[in-house]
């Protein structure tokens, strides 16, 4: 390192001459050159080394650092639908026999038959919706839906609905022996979540009981919010079969009403009093509107068949 003598008054340029510069490079760097180097070097030298988290972006993230900011998932729908104890309510409340009960009767194995049936038909059309209703008051619409809603809920990995939407005779809860959550109107008025409606009795089936008679039915049915909430019903549910039972065809308009919503009828006639004129009604009256499925017979006599 050279020492320099500085006498006299010293004027600084701000440019310097080529052949200042090349001197200084043959020369070496000056005191005041390693002093600028020293100033420029030290904030390089000194800064802490940023970690290798704190370089990398949102996308390259660690995933465990990036899925301790997401809030929690919510269980899907249906696993948001309350369950309910079924079996030893039915047992004490019921009024029907339920084929959940009587396994080997000739009326279970009639409604496994009926259900494997059904499930080939809408399968083969793309199909999920089905009202179940009857000529009469009287011919067990309301004990066949719930009959053939629990065969169907015995296939492993199924989902079933069943919705009472007879508001002149809700009859589900007290076939089941389940009290009613709330009033069937809130749910179609878009009032209540399907998960504030339905109950689950069994894991595979979800269930909408109806707790008050209405006198306005048609008028509920025919509403665009009804329609709105069967859907939103069928798309957040995921289930694979959905049974709607509803007021007979012939004394009320309310399943006319509600007939746009589905894709097809059970109808259930009585071997006792059921006549053949009135099946032929109901045909005329669901002619050109949605698809007879089937006549289910019911209490037929033992030398008929308890399916046509």
């Amino acid at each position: 390192m050279k020492h320099f003598a500085v006498t006299g008054a010293v004027t600084a340029s701000p440019v310097r001459g080529s052949q200042q510069l090349e001197k200084d490079e043959e020369d070496g760097m000056s005191e005041q050159g390693f002093k600028r180097f020293r100033r420029r070097r030290a904030p390089a030298e000194t800064a802490p080394a940023a970690s290798e988290e704190s370089r990398l972006s949102p996308l390259e993230a660690p995933a465990s650092a990036v899925s301790a900011q997401l809030p929690a998932t919510l269980p899907e729908p249906w696993e948001r639908i309350r369950q309910v104890p079924f079996q030893d309510a039915a047992e004490r409340k019921v009024r029907l026999p339920l084929v959940s009960q009587f396994r080997t009767a000739p009326a279970a194995k009639s409604f496994d038959l009926l259900r494997t049936r059904l499930s080939h038909t809408l399968k083969a059309r793309g199909w999920k919706r089905v009202a179940v209703t009857a000529p009469a008051t009287g011919c067990g619409s309301t004990f066949s839906a719930v009959n053939l809603a629990l065969s169907l809920a015995r296939v492993p990995g199924s989902r079933t609905v069943l919705m009472d939407l007879n508001f002149r005779q809700p009859g589900i809860a007290q076939a089941m022996g389940i009290q009613a959550a709330a009033d069937m109107g809130a749910l179609l008025s878009g009032a209540v979540q399907m998960e504030d409606q339905l109950l689950r009795p069994l894991p595979s089936l979800a269930v909408g009981l109806n707790s008050a008679q209405d006198q306005d039915a048609a008028e509920i049915l025919h509403s665009r919010s009804c329609s709105a909430a069967v859907d939103d019903l069928m798309l957040r549910s995921g289930a694979e079969t959905a049974l709607f039972d509803l007021p007979p065809v012939l004394e009320h308009d309310d399943t006319a009403a509600f007939l746009p919503q589905v894709d097809g009828v059970l109808l259930i006639s009585d071997g006792t009093s059921t006549t053949a004129a009135q099946l032929a009604a109901c045909e005329k009256m669901l002619a050109g509107h949605t698809e007879l499925l089937g006549v289910v017979l019911n209490r037929a006599r033992k030398s008929d068949s308890p399916l046509n």
